[in-house]
């Protein structure tokens, strides 16, 4: 039997123009000015996509659309999960929560996030160490860990001169590279806490509803059904270490043998294929609708 996983894929897959040529753009257009008082195009030029807000209401946005027209055509995911702030578009997809009130918790989540650390932070990935090792680098150097993406892929958290430190001394201790991510704040880790209570406070009042397609949390790896417990998953993801290797472990422990990665970007792609072996795993971004669903069809 075939299960299928939506995935989401977090900051750095941004790009100018990338919500151009979405399907139903009339629908997401008037919910965006409704919403937040900029139009599509404003969100996705150059100097737009420097605003945290803006690069995450943007992937909201795609990554919606793109799941909603595979779903119109047909196909109906058995998961979701995204990284970061793809986990909105999961839970929305998910069937959890309506996409306008994600709008303004993602475009608020930005906000909160670029306002308590505007310069001098972000995040670096380290290939080719152990977790152990980067784990011990960190302590060394001041550094967060905050994705575990997979068991070669490593990416930590804090201030430039830190992430500095820490880069060279990966380097030495035999890693393949060390690559800054297009993002301006230290996620996922505990420099974040106030931003996130700040988030959880302005939306306390939100209901989520149970999930009618199983949402698998990358804080966790696990996942999650009751409504209360999404809610604080969403909120708080911001400040915990994501499981994004965990998660697609699990997915693929309950059957799940195709994830199709929503846009823009494909690093989930590559990711996932560590944890699903054999499995069919492929990017939206990258491999045509029509193919995907003739490499689906040829599994039958």
């Amino acid at each position: 039997m075939r299960k299928i996983l939506f995935s989401f894929p977090g900051q750095g897959s941004q790009y100018p123009g990338m919500l151009d040529g979405i399907a139903n753009r009339d629908f997401y257009e008037d919910l965006c000015v409704r919403t937040l008082n900029k139009s599509l195009d404003e969100l996705t030029t150059e100097d737009a996509l420097q605003h945290n807000a803006n690069v995450q209401a943007a992937l909201l946005i795609c990554g919606v659309s793109w799941a909603n027209d595979f779903i119109q055509k047909g196909l109906k995911p058995s998961f979701t999960a995204g990284l970061s702030i793809g986990a909105f578009p999961a839970a929305v997809i998910a069937g959890a929560l309506p996409i306008q009130t994600a709008l303004k918790m993602v475009y608020r989540r930005g906000t909160l996030m670029q306002e308590a650390y505007p310069t001098g932070y972000g995040l670096t990935a380290v290939v080719g160490l152990t977790l152990g090792t980067v784990e011990q680098i960190c302590t060394d150097t001041g550094c967060f860990i905050a994705n575990y993406n997979a068991e070669d892929q490593i990416v930590i958290a804090g201030s430039d001169e830190n992430m500095s430190n820490a880069s060279a001394a990966a380097l030495k201790a035999g890693a393949v590279k060390c690559v800054r991510i297009k993002i301006t704040v230290p996620s996922h880790c505990e420099l974040l806490n106030g931003a996130a209570n700040a988030l959880a406070e302005e939306f306390f009042e939100v209901e989520l509803s149970r999930p009618r397609i199983t949402y698998i949390s990358c804080s966790t790896g696990r996942a999650i059904f009751d409504p209360a417990k999404l809610k604080e998953d969403l909120l708080f993801n911001m400040c915990r270490r994501t499981q994004w290797h965990e998660a697609m472990v699990s997915v693929f422990q309950r059957g799940c043998n195709v994830a199709i990665e929503m846009p823009p970007g494909e690093t989930l792609t590559g990711l996932t294929k560590k944890a699903f072996l054999e499995s069919l795993c492929v990017s939206a971004q990258t491999m045509g609708v029509e193919e995907i669903f003739d490499q689906l069809e040829f599994m039958q």
